[in-house]
């Protein structure tokens, strides 16, 4: 075991074991049959900047359920058979932030904007050159990657410390 490993496990044994209150997100890579990414441009005041789609997951929804409902809401697609390939967490105000990455490459219907913001698709050299919103530059890695699944942001002196596994 590494010595961090080792370090945070004992950190963990002085930690409060009590359930803490989760928040499930998902947020989906689209890919299409040229290689180009779909891009949200989000418009929203509290996460804005150029993302994948994606959103929170209702309470009873299965994880798969969401981002299927989630995608078509932002987009107008329908995926089939989205992959999981990631997780991106942080804890906030007492709350976990938990999100599902996909990665999607069947899809149909007719690409359309909604309130969440413009839609488009992009090669990803030019999505990754975008104003990107909190936390995407992470994701991408792990989009990426064939050996990281996870990221894990953990505040430390006023800020967030990343963890990629």
């Amino acid at each position: 075991m590494s010595e961090k490993i080792l370090q945070e496990a004992k950190q963990d044994q002085e930690k409060d074991h009590s359930i803490e209150q989760v928040c499930f997100m998902n947020m989906c890579m689209i890919q299409d049959k040229k290689g180009l990414v779909l891009a949200l441009d989000k418009v929203d005041d509290d996460y804005k900047g150029t993302t994948f789609p994606g959103g929170h997951v209702e309470k009873g929804e299965s994880f798969y359920d969401a981002m299927v409902r989630e995608v078509w809401e932002e987009t107008g697609l329908e995926i089939k058979n989205p992959v999981l390939a990631g997780v991106y967490h942080w804890i906030e105000e007492e709350i976990h932030n938990v999100i599902f990455l996909y990665k999607a490459d069947d899809f149909s219907g007719e690409l359309k904007s909604s309130h969440e913001g413009r839609v488009y698709w992009t090669t990803l050299e030019e999505f990754e050159k975008k104003d990107l919103a909190v936390g995407m530059e992470r994701v991408l890695k792990i989009m990426a990657s064939s050996s990281l699944s996870e990221c894990c942001m953990r505040q430390k002196n006023g800020g967030y410390e990343e963890s990629l596994y």
